[in-house]
């Protein structure tokens, strides 16, 4: 399996550095947000919403009648996983940087986000070990299975702007060569309930695969704590080739509902029509609903939040799978998190074509836990050390293949801007 090298490892701190300038003035976001006169703190991944009362300590800088918000990460892992057949261990490096810039033009709101991520270098092809993981492809032609794809270099391009209308109603547009259309709770790498985990969900390819997609429009409506959007984008899932953008006709269409009741609480629920999202199965479209809860209670040392999700994936020819997802972080101290993920998903792409068990749906049920430790924020970033350990629940028939009592585990050093 593929190993990352010396090189990558160079490149994870050079992307340290050149982001390490954006390290001083951070501060709580208390700014009005970009789509709708409530608090910046209730905007999260793409156009999705998370409760107002979650903690968002990015920096704030001013260039001119711009305000900026940069943030970056990088995340060292050791991973290894006891499965039979499928286990697998590896060292990669998880890394994203993000600009968030907006600014008043022409009565209304102009925003502009960037994100990037080096993950096709220090992850590599293959990705990374994740046991019953499915999706995507490493080359064009070989289904990845048991590994998580990496991320593409270009994450987001994007650009929005909103008309406030009074009386806290507000209109929107979004667009992003790559963005994220309105389908699914915020993704993975943006809700504080699943942050600080390293691992991707494997229930990724139900609630927030899209977060990723070449070419999207967003158009929506904002009345106080309701917000009703649709989105014309391109269904099918980012190629191997994780260095381009990607142009391609919006074949696709999603819808979303979000409703934030009260300031520790938000909701969504969605569908999403998709043309053809994988790529080595060309003819198969996919229906994808979803429905989420996320709830944020204010403590000493930030916020303990919790995320609560339910997807259907049905496929067009083909038949439906299910998902559920619950995972909470809670800070115990300062520089202590702790965090838990438990998932329930149907999996039927976890064989090839010429194994006995090939196109078999099976449930598979996983329960990861773990905690960070960061330790004192200084003028180059926060550093931190943590780890996760995953239990598996499955049927019989997947023993022989993944032993009697599967697990995983993994260790991590993380930098992040603070």
């Amino acid at each position: 399996m593929l190993k990352v090298v010396k090189r990558r490892h160079i490149l994870a701190w050079a992307s340290v550095w050149l982001t390490a300038s954006f390290s001083a003035n951070a501060e709580p976001m208390s700014m009005q947000g970009l789509l709708g006169s409530y608090p910046m703190t209730r905007e999260a991944s793409g156009t999705s919403w998370q409760p107002d009362s979650t903690l968002m300590e990015m920096h704030h800088l001013q260039y001119g009648k711009w305000s900026l918000m940069p943030m970056a990460f990088a995340t060292a892992v050791y991973s290894d996983s006891n499965a039979r057949d499928r286990g697998d261990s590896d060292t990669f490096v998880e890394s994203m940087a993000m600009l968030m810039a907006h600014r008043e033009l022409g009565g209304g709101m102009l925003g502009v986000r960037a994100m990037l991520s080096l993950d096709p270098a220090l992850v590599g092809s293959q990705g990374y070990p994740l046991l019953f993981q499915t999706g995507e492809t490493a080359n064009g032609r070989t289904p990845l299975v048991d590994r998580q794809h990496p991320h593409d270099f270009f994450m987001e391009l994007a650009a929005s702007y909103s008309l406030d209308l009074g009386e806290h109603r507000s209109a929107f547009l979004y667009a992003g060569l790559p963005g994220e259309p309105a389908l699914g709770p915020p993704t993975y790498m943006h809700r504080l309930s699943g942050m600080d985990n390293p691992e991707a969900p494997i229930t990724h390819h139900w609630f927030d695969s899209t977060h990723i997609t070449f070419g999207v429009v967003t158009a929506g409506a904002i009345l106080k704590d309701v917000k009703l959007e649709a989105s014309a984008f391109n269904g099918h899932e980012p190629d191997e080739h994780r260095y381009d953008i990607e142009i391609r006709r919006l074949d696709s269409w999603s819808m979303r509902a979000s409703y934030n009741p009260a300031p520790n609480w938000s909701a969504q629920a969605s569908f999403g029509r998709m043309k053809s999202p994988e790529q080595l199965e060309p003819g198969v479209d996919v229906d994808r609903t979803t429905a989420s809860v996320t709830y944020n209670r204010p403590v000493a040392h930030g916020g303990w939040q919790s995320t609560l999700a339910i997807a259907r994936n049905v496929q067009r020819p083909g038949g439906h799978t299910d998902a559920y997802l619950l995972e909470s972080a809670r800070p115990l101290s300062k520089n202590f998190t702790v965090f838990a993920r438990a998932e329930r998903v149907v999996k039927n792409e976890l064989f090839a074509e010429e194994e006995p068990l090939a196109g078999r749906a099976f449930n598979v049920g996983k329960l990861s836990f773990g905690g960070v430790h960061d330790f004192r924020a200084t003028s180059l970033g926060q550093f931190g050390i943590g780890a996760t350990y995953s239990l598996y629940s499955i049927p019989d028939d997947l023993k022989s293949a993944y032993g009697s009592r599967p697990y995983s585990w993994l260790v991590f050093l993380r930098w992040k801007t603070h």
